[in-house]
């Protein structure tokens, strides 16, 4: 068996979440701005935007979110309840503990900002849930061997290691009284993401006030210096400023996800999914079980 897949197979898994999640911002957007609606005419052609003479009204916008995306975000809502009516069914549950694995090394994998906070961390833990009911059903009836998952996790057990990774914010001026000013302005009571957006020239992430996500020590990204000094923060505390290739450089850490090297008995429903998929080489779809489900929606066969 190849096992070499199995990195590309979480990340896939992850990208999946994520545009699981995005999706439920567009249920969000479309749902609840549906439900604000009434009888009214004037409610419906209430202007959500000007342009010169023109203008886009409530009702246009939604009909347009509706026909861009309706189909999609309907399917989703689906997916998940099937998801969890089929777990019911075959009696089928996830640890939190898995869970919360999964969220660990998405968030050090992939990083987040104060900007999106992973968009919704209570969002992307149900999203990561029902992601493995879902391959914990399609896998319900293969058999995989304890020999074979032992050798899987012996010849993979880096990829089960959560890093330690550090949530950091920077400030990056071009010469030392600059940051200097910067250390002062702080310490009389600035906000750090404010003075980010206003004196950094890094530009990425000055747009995010500052905010660099998580950062490991494997991260390539970013010099190992960063490591180096977020090591001696204290959380909601920021260093003195240091040299990097733009010039000066200020941290803040935001908060620490401790690392962790997990058993065998730890991930060992973790590898027996992974093995199984592998097996089946099928695609982790719920649509697989809407027959068995009885599913009719809107828009009829129609995939």
């Amino acid at each position: 068996m190849d096992y070499g897949g199995k990195k590309l197979r979480r990340n896939q898994l992850w990208l999946v979440i994520f545009g699981l999640i995005l999706l439920n911002c567009l249920t969000i957007a479309i749902f609840l701005s549906k439900s604000k609606e009434t009888n009214s005419m004037a409610v419906n052609n209430e202007k959500v935007a000007t342009i010169g003479d023109s203008s886009i009204s409530r009702q246009e916008w939604l009909n347009e979110l509706e026909a861009r995306y309706g189909k999609d975000v309907l399917k989703e809502m689906i997916d998940q309840k099937v998801i969890k009516e089929m777990a019911k069914k075959y009696k089928i549950t996830v640890p939190d503990r898995d869970v919360e694995r999964e969220f660990k090394m998405i968030q050090t994998t992939y990083g987040t900002s104060n900007q999106n906070k992973l968009l919704d961390e209570k969002k992307w833990k149900e999203q990561i849930k029902n992601s493995l009911l879902l391959e914990e059903i399609l896998t319900k009836d293969v058999i995989v061997s304890k020999s074979e998952m032992e050798s899987y996790y012996k010849k993979n057990k880096s990829l089960f290691d959560v890093p330690t990774a550090y949530h950091l914010s920077q400030i990056i001026v071009k010469t030392k009284d600059d940051a200097n000013r910067a250390i002062k302005e702080l310490s009389q009571g600035s906000s750090f993401s404010a003075l980010a957006m206003e004196r950094s020239i890094d530009n990425f992430s000055a747009n995010q006030g500052g905010d660099l996500g998580y950062i490991t020590e494997d991260d390539e990204q970013y010099p190992g210096k960063y490591i180096d000094v977020a090591k001696k923060l204290k959380e909601g505390k920021w260093s003195q400023p240091f040299k990097v290739e733009q010039g000066y450089a200020i941290l803040e850490l935001h908060n620490i996800i401790n690392g962790k090297n997990y058993s065998y008995n730890e991930v060992k429903d973790q590898v027996r999914r992974q093995i199984a998929m592998e097996q089946m080489k099928i695609p982790a779809s719920a649509r697989t079980f809407w027959d068995d489900a009885k599913v009719s929606w809107f828009y009829g066969n129609k995939e």
